[in-house]
């Protein structure tokens, strides 16, 4: 298991029952969980994180920051299963309900070169992407409040909401509650750098 994004150390490694050689080629994938270690709550430490990981069949893995963040190989077909089975074993192993969304490196690389704000010269450092579980209904979509939050700006494109924050994420109306309940899924919120380090964590051999 590889760390990121944290001062340096031996990186913990995770048993898995997939062999180096088999690894190589399967698919990678990024998990993203919700609210893992932030304001002193939901505490999971990442070594902890990186062996649930491993013991649902994953391998070559490694995290992101201590925010939940991890970039993984998987067999093909086991990917679509492993949102409850983690989310379940977190439950039971540390009685914490975390939510997870996954994606594909692949899917992420087009979240990277699709976001319409990097079009219009807008400062990376407002920028920001929800990602959701589902694909929202049309009619939920159409249902979303573009001024609920005056100054902020969000686009929805697929199973992500593109977002520039010009007053900072801690200011604004648009939350994952607020997401979550207009388009009756799960979200989580990573800045553009977050969104970067994680695709070409997704993207590169290690």
């Amino acid at each position: 298991m590889r760390q990121v994004g944290k001062p340096a150390g031996k990186p913990v490694q995770s048993k898995s029952s997939i062999s180096a050689s088999q690894s190589s080629s399967l698919p990678r994938h990024v998990a993203l969980l919700r609210g893992i270690n932030v304001g002193g709550k939901n505490k999971l430490a990442m070594q902890e994180l990186a062996a649930i990981f491993a013991g649902a069949g994953c391998c070559e893995i490694a995290t992101y920051i201590q925010s939940g963040n991890v970039v993984f190989r998987a067999p093909k077909g086991s990917a679509a299963k492993l949102a409850d089975k983690v989310s379940g074993e977190i439950l039971r192993r540390f009685g914490l309900a975390v939510p997870l969304v996954l994606r594909t490196a692949e899917e992420l690389a087009q979240v990277l070169e699709t976001n319409p704000f990097l079009a219009k010269g807008t400062a990376e450092e407002t920028l920001h992407v929800m990602f959701l579980a589902d694909l929202p209904a049309a009619e939920a979509v159409a249902a979303l409040d573009a001024q609920r939050s005056p100054g902020d700006t969000f686009l929805l494109r697929g199973r992500e909401v593109y977002f520039h924050l010009p007053n900072g994420v801690a200011r604004t109306k648009l939350t994952n509650a607020y997401f979550d309940t207009k388009l009756k899924t799960v979200s989580t919120l990573r800045n553009w750098r977050t969104v970067k380090a994680l695709c070409e964590m997704a993207t590169t051999s290690y």
